[in-house]
């Protein structure tokens, strides 16, 4: 499962590692990518920011989403949790990683990061992730 701004990363910079992430994702399917309803929101609202979409230049960041959560596993979002991450934002991934069953959340976050794991899962860069996946 990937986080917000690890989107964000991809869309604006699409040959950095998120980016990189992403492309394998939609190419290969080499991992399987957890959304919730609170995810998909953030990240929706993310990429509507002004200063976001003046960075994406002619690029449709909600098309551009669509087809990543096309290919993604849609969980209902009814895992709740509060209080694990030190940034309460960032319990929704948490949560949506234990009802997908998802090994690893990757996140650029040093904060979350800082939590390392959750119950099953670790909690990862995105360098780290590539790497796991082997590039």
């Amino acid at each position: 499962m990937l986080d917000a701004n690890v989107y964000l990363s991809a869309i604006i910079q699409p040959g950095g590692t998120p980016g990189r992430l992403v492309e394998r994702f939609l190419r290969d399917a080499d991992f399987e990518i957890v959304l919730s309803p609170a995810i998909l929101d953030e990240v929706l609202r993310a990429l509507s920011y002004p200063k976001v979409r003046k960075l994406l230049r002619d690029v449709d960041g909600q098309l551009w989403f669509e087809d990543i959560v096309v290919l993604a596993d849609l969980v209902v979002g009814a895992r709740q949790l509060s209080g694990v991450c030190e940034d309460p934002d960032d319990d929704k991934y948490v949560a949506a990683a234990l009802e997908g069953r998802a090994a690893c959340v990757v996140t650029g976050d040093h904060a979350f990061l800082a939590l390392k794991e959750y119950v099953g899962g670790a909690i990862v860069t995105p360098r780290s992730f590539l790497d796991l996946l082997g590039s």
